[in-house]
This record gives structure tokens, sequence and C-alpha cells, in this order.
């Protein structure tokens, strides 16, 4: 038989009882994803942004020593080059301002302000599709304006126009258009004549049939007129990469010409010739790229100077220039 313990407990020790386990953390949650942006928001900041942007704006002035008038042109991209605005007038020798025009004009939109007349032309046009398009016209001064309609058909040059004037004036005018010239179908309405149907067609003078035999540097060109039979032919020869000869002889009335030019890096062309349908002699110089526009030009600026010599009277030979230049001001 088991004898009790001896050993008193001592109760100044607190008695230790297991800890329990520390439970585990939730799993943590990704946080919630952000509002999308408000419609309103997103296109009043496109808004603002259209607004706050500086517009371009830069100048041009061209003048023309045969006419010698100054043709002054200011125009400025608006709305991140969503719409142009444009004032064109012209200056005479006598300082006085003429034929001011204003004009906005957009993808799809047009607005042609004259002040002098006091008359606005509005112009829209828009594409339904890759064949179809639309063009409004409405000038109000005169209350009057056109829709028209034209689809290009799969054939390279032909289609179809249909056009009608508002207010309301007859039936509308239709036109089929191919590449040897036009057909058109409209209503007339003559004096003391009941309205009737016209059928009237447009056909080219002319065309050219030629043939061209041609190697790297040189080129000779016959061709004959339908149906004047007239029988002409043009020789070409290209001396350099930069200097080419070309002349043109007409079999009908002997009359020929000849043109030689020289081309120094696109910005510089040297052209002369003669002529003896009119019995003039010529040489001109361009500086800037003839069919370029002025702000690709060195210095911004397009300069010609051009010499006409008449063989019967060559005392009254003539200098000519025209210089145009282009000021970005913004």
């Amino acid at each position: 038989m088991l004898e009790p313990s001896s050993q008193k407990p001592n109760f100044l020790i607190p008695q230790v009882s297991p800890t329990p386990a520390a439970p585990l953390p939730p799993m943590a949650q990704p946080p919630p994803p952000p509002p999308p942006p408000s419609l309103v928001r997103t296109y009043s900041g496109k808004l603002l942004s259209l607004l706050s942007e500086r517009p371009s704006l830069r100048a041009t002035s061209e003048f023309d020593s045969d006419s010698r008038v100054f043709f002054h042109k200011v125009s400025c991209k608006l709305f991140d080059n969503l719409a142009s605005l444009k004032l064109s007038f012209i200056n005479d020798s006598k300082r006085e301002i003429s034929e001011p025009q204003l004009m906005l004009t957009s993808k799809y939109l047009s607005i042609h302000y004259d002040p002098d007349e006091q008359n606005a032309l509005i112009r829209t046009s828009f594409d339904v599709g890759p064949m179809l398009n639309f063009n409004v016209a409405h000038d109000l001064k005169a209350q009057q304006g056109e829709v028209s309609m034209y689809a290009s058909l799969p054939s390279p040059g032909f289609g179809v126009q249909v056009s009608s004037s508002f207010p309301y004036s007859g039936l509308p005018r239709a036109t089929i258009r191919f590449p040897m010239g036009e057909v058109t179908l409209e209503e007339r309405e003559e004096a003391d004549v009941l309205r009737t149907l016209s059928v009237k067609g447009i056909l080219r003078d002319g065309f050219d049939v030629f043939v061209e035999l041609q190697d790297q540097a040189m080129s000779f060109i016959p061709s004959i007129s339908i149906p004047s039979n007239a029988v002409s032919f043009a020789f070409k020869r290209r001396l350099s990469p930069s200097d080419k000869l070309s002349y043109w002889y007409k079999l009908y009335s002997n009359n020929w010409s000849a043109v030689y030019k020289h081309t120094y890096k696109k910005s510089f062309k040297l052209k002369a010739g003669y002529d003896s349908e009119v019995r003039l002699g010529w040489a001109s110089i361009w500086v800037g790229d003839k069919n370029g526009r002025a702000r690709t030009a060195p210095m911004k600026m397009k300069v010609q100077f051009m010499l006409q010599v008449p063989q019967d009277d060559i005392k009254s030979s003539t200098l000519m220039f025209r210089v145009k230049k282009r000021w970005d001001i913004l």
C-alpha cells in the first residue's frame, strides 16, 4: 500500500498550465479594384486637353512681279489638328487690302466666309463605305444648295452620280461617268415649254495613242491624236543624274520646243528652253522645290526668277520673279 508523500505542496509557486496554440492569421485578401473612370470625367479630360493646347500659328506671303500684288495667308491648327482656321487677303501696290477670305475646315465640314459679300458657303462631305460618297453644299445668302451622292463602280474610272438642288426644283440629275466622258440625264424647264427630260453627253475632244521606247538614259515617244490625226513625237535624254534634255516636234505644224533642266539636291533647279510656236526663249531658276511646300524649302522660302526673250524683239525682254516665304509664329 502506497504511503502518502511527506513533501508539502508549495503554494507560493504558481501552477503553470499549458499555453494554448495561437490561432492562425486569416489569409491576406487582395485590395478591391479601383472604380472604373467615369465617362464624363474621361471626355471632359480630353476636352480640357484640346482646349489647353496652344494652337500652331503660321503666316505665308507671296509676291508675283507680273501682277505686282502680295498674297498673304495666316493659318492656325485647332484642337490638336482636328480643324484649321485660315485668313487670306491681297495687298496691292497702293497698300490696299482686298478680297479677304476666312475659312474654317475640318475632315467633314468646311465654312468659307466672304466679308465683302457677307456670305458663307458651307460644305460637308462624308463616306459610307469604300465606294459611296455624299456631298452637301449650302449658300446662306442665296438660300440655295445641292446634295449629291457618288457611287464608284468596281471598274476604274466608272461611276454614277445623283444630285438634287434645294429648294426642290425638279427631278434629280443623274450622271454616268466613264474614262472617255460622261452622260447626264436631267429635267429642264424652258419658257412656254413643259418640263422635259434632256440627255446630253460629253466626250473628250480626242485622245493620244503613243508608244514609248526607252532605255535607262533615253526615250522616244511617237504619238497620234484622234480624231485630229495630229502626229508628234518627243525625245528625252538623261545626260547625267542631274541633267536632262527634252525635245518635242509636231509634224502637223512644224513647231518644236526644247527644254534643258539641271537639278541640284532637289532644292535648286535651273531650266532653259525655246518654243518656236511663240518664238520665245526663256530661262528660269527655282530655289526650293517647285511643286513642294514652303515649309520644306531652305529657310522656308521659295524663289523663282524667269527671263523671257522674244526672238523678234530682244529689247522687250522681261525679267520676272516670284517669292514665297513662310513664318512659324507659334
